[in-house]
């Protein structure tokens, strides 16, 4: 399983959000690049960044910070928000990017992903993001009645191999991964599942371990020490 440490950028900064509210956000480190590289050092190969100007927005705000990420480090960078078509998703996965992450289009837009998809393969992933059960789009402001696992299970017909999904009322919260609502993810499909949401110490880590998640990110608990990354590294390599 992967540990993939999370980069959440506003206007340039390094920030985390409370259950996706825009007005909970804090900086959380000084330096983007300093933070990446520490990742790095201390045995990371992914790496999670999200621009969340870009998810407000519908559009890509904050790409020199990513593309500089993956330019002056070797952590593979996964980027989402604000993606809403080919020439977004092309500009960033031809500057070194190395997966984009679809979210809002993939409910609104599902002939985006499947293009996306036919074109480059396993470099798309889709972003689920859910509040009670149900797809939440547009950096989460607004709710859908689309249950996430049907979406999950459309997107998997397209060609989707890896889905990241994110329980909002526990981002950002410390309050333990929703296993009872990855299991079910992760028995109605055949993708490979990144947990998101709420990973608080190792016993989140092994908890997505057991359940055989391709991924899980870590946020706020490395932010606040809850959570040792070189730790949680070396329990995924034994």
């Amino acid at each position: 399983m992967f540990i993939l440490p999370a980069i959440d950028i506003k206007d340039g900064n390094c920030v985390r959000l409370v259950r996706g509210d825009f007005g909970t956000a804090h900086k959380v480190a000084e330096d983007y690049r300093k933070t990446a590289q520490s990742f790095q050092d201390a045995g990371a190969e992914w790496i999670h960044m999200v621009d969340l100007d870009g998810a407000k927005d519908a559009k890509p705000v904050n790409t020199e910070i990513f593309v500089d990420v993956a330019k002056h480090t070797s952590l593979k960078v996964e980027v989402g928000g604000g993606i809403r078509n080919l020439e977004t998703i092309e500009f960033y996965l031809s500057n070194g990017i190395s997966r984009v992450i679809l979210g809002s289009v993939a409910l609104k837009n599902p002939d985006l992903v499947a293009q996306a998809v036919k074109e480059y393969g396993e470099r798309i992933a889709v972003g689920i993001d859910a509040k009670n059960g149900f797809v939440a789009v547009e950096g989460w402001l607004d709710a859908s009645s689309v249950d996430y696992i049907t979406l999950a299970q459309e997107m998997e017909k397209i060609g989707v191999k890896t889905i990241i999904f994110t329980d909002i009322s526990k981002d950002g919260t410390l309050s333990g991964v929703n296993q009872e609502q990855l299991k079910a993810l992760h028995d109605a499909v055949n993708c490979n599942i990144i947990a998101s949401g709420g990973v608080h110490t190792m016993q989140d880590i092994i908890a997505c371990a057991d359940m055989n998640l391709y991924g899980t990110i870590c946020g706020k608990s490395l932010y606040q020490g809850t959570l040792d990354l070189k730790e949680a590294i070396a329990y995924t390599r034994l």
